[in-house]
């Protein structure tokens, strides 16, 4: 048999090779799993979708400069209510803002300045508190709620009859049986409001319990509160989120309402409701008293919205590319 030329070459060149050619590679059982795709990090998905709006930046920073102001400035001023050490001095009342008096000052000689942030670490620490009992509550029992028929008929009763009665009412109401006082406003803000999430939290739950995956899960046997933590809760986080941003500003505003009638909080409390009460008979002579609160009470409340709305469509997979 003839050989062609080109197959002799082959034959030569394999019969070159040698064993130092070859290196011996251990076996990894690990490498089949390996997916060649970029890792994907949900909460770094979330922080680059949220920082990709200038606005959410920019209500991003306002709203870290405003908690700064009012947790850590009172601390350095010692404002307080009671001090009327200044009232006699006639060159320290009624100063109009200025380099000396940034925001001027009051009747008093009390600085503006000290006055709104002592206030407004009042009010934004009544509405962080009862904002996130009223979500925590809202979210277990809601939870529940929707995953237990039974359950759901004692609480829609419930709730179709405290729901028929204003929140804001039910506050009043309780502020005056329980006297002024920090905690028992908060006491009065989150007795019935968590029903309102609870409720919206069970309508959502209804919603994803009878998806394959859970009735799956649920006939291999897994408890209850495993298939609520696992399967459901977290696909509802932009929701809570939602919630929360929503529930924020509202305490806030029930705060300073309330505080504006003179109910809830103890006479030698700032807050920012009290300030504008006190200062709204000057709204023609000494504007200036009156309209700084209420400026900083609208950026508290503009700037957690936002951040809050847009920290909840941040947080939704779906935007997420």
């Amino acid at each position: 048999m003839v050989t062609s030329p080109d197959k002799q070459h082959a034959l030569t060149s394999q019969e070159q090779l040698t064993a130092a050619d070859f290196k011996f590679v251990a076996l990894d059982d690990q490498a089949t799993e390996k997916i060649d795709t970029p890792t994907y990090s949900y909460w770094r998905s979330v922080a680059r979708v949220f920082f990709a709006n200038k606005l959410t930046i920019a209500m991003f920073i306002l709203m870290l400069v405003i908690l700064l102001l009012a947790f850590i400035q009172p601390l350095f001023s010692g404002y307080s209510l009671m001090n009327v050490s200044n009232i006699n001095d006639f060159s320290a009342r009624y100063n109009w803002p200025s380099w000396h008096y940034w925001l001027g000052t009051d009747a008093d000689g009390k600085s503006l300045f000290d006055a709104i942030w002592a206030g407004a670490r009042t009010s934004i620490s009544i509405g962080v508190i009862a904002s996130l009992i009223t979500t925590v509550i809202g979210v277990a029992v809601g939870a529940y709620w929707g995953n237990s028929k039974k359950i759901d008929r004692l609480m829609l009763e419930i709730y179709n009859v405290l729901s028929n009665v204003p929140n804001l009412l039910i506050i009043i109401v309780l502020s005056y049986t329980f006297g002024n006082g920090f905690w028992n406003l908060i006491f009065a803000m989150t007795v019935t409001t968590w029903l309102d999430t609870a409720y919206f939290i069970r309508v959502q739950v209804i919603l994803r319990r009878d998806r394959e995956y859970n009735i799956a899960s649920k006939t291999l046997g897994t408890p209850t509160i495993r298939l609520i933590g696992r399967n459901i809760l977290p696909y509802l986080t932009s929701v809570i989120v939602t919630q929360l941003s929503q529930l924020l500003p509202a305490f806030i505003s029930f705060e300073v309402f309330l505080s504006f009638l003179g109910v809830g909080l103890s006479a030698n409390v700032p807050s920012l409701g009290r300030l504008i009460s006190q200062y709204s008979p000057d709204i023609t002579s000494y504007p200036y008293l009156f309209w700084l609160p209420v400026l900083v009470l609208a950026l508290i409340t503009v700037s957690l919205y936002i951040v809050g709305q847009n920290l909840a469509d941040a947080s939704d997979p779906r935007t997420h590319r």
